[in-house]
C-alpha cells in the first residue's frame, strides 16, 4: 500500500509474485467488514472480491485458484451467505471468462466445510 500511495479498495484485487510461498502468485483482495446488519452493499462487495480475483487469475493465464472464506471470521460476514455468494459468483465467472479454471475453496472450520460441500453438490 505504501508503494501505491493508498489503501486498496474493498472488492478489488491485485496480483503479486508469491515469493517464498508454494505458488507462483498471490491474489490479494479486501473483503467487506460487516457491521450490525448484513447489507446488499456488503453482498455486492463480497461478490466483487471473487469476481476481481477470478478476472486477475484469468488475465494472467492461470489455470487454478484457491480461495479462503473471504470476509468471514474477523470481518463478520455470515458464513452461510458468504459461501452462497462465493459459489454463485465463481460459477458465473467460470461460465463468463474462466471456463477451464480449477477452483479450490480452502476452509478452516468444519462448519465452512459442511456449507461448501452442500453448496457444491447442487
Amino acid at each position: 500500500m505504501q508503494a501505491q500511495g493508498r489503501e486498496e479498495e474493498t472488492g478489488q484485487a491485485k496480483i503479486t509474485p508469491a515469493y517464498n510461498l508454494p505458488s507462483r502468485y498471490v491474489i490479494h483482495t479486501v473483503g467487506p467488514i460487516v457491521g450490525q446488519k448484513l447489507t446488499a452493499q456488503d453482498e455486492a462487495l463480497l461478490c466483487s472480491c471473487y469476481r476481481s480475483c477470478m478476472r486477475c487469475a484469468a488475465e494472467q493465464g492461470l489455470t487454478s485458484i484457491a480461495f479462503c472464506c473471504i470476509s468471514t471470521g474477523e470481518f463478520h460476514f455470515p458464513n452461510q451467505r458468504a459461501g452462497e455468494l462465493a459459489v454463485q459468483t465463481v460459477k458465473a465467472c467460470q461460465r463468463e471468462f474462466a471456463q477451464d479454471m480449477n477452483v479450490v475453496f480452502n476452509v478452516y472450520k468444519d462448519i465452512d466445510m459442511d456449507i461448501y460441500i452442500e453448496l457444491l453438490r447442487e
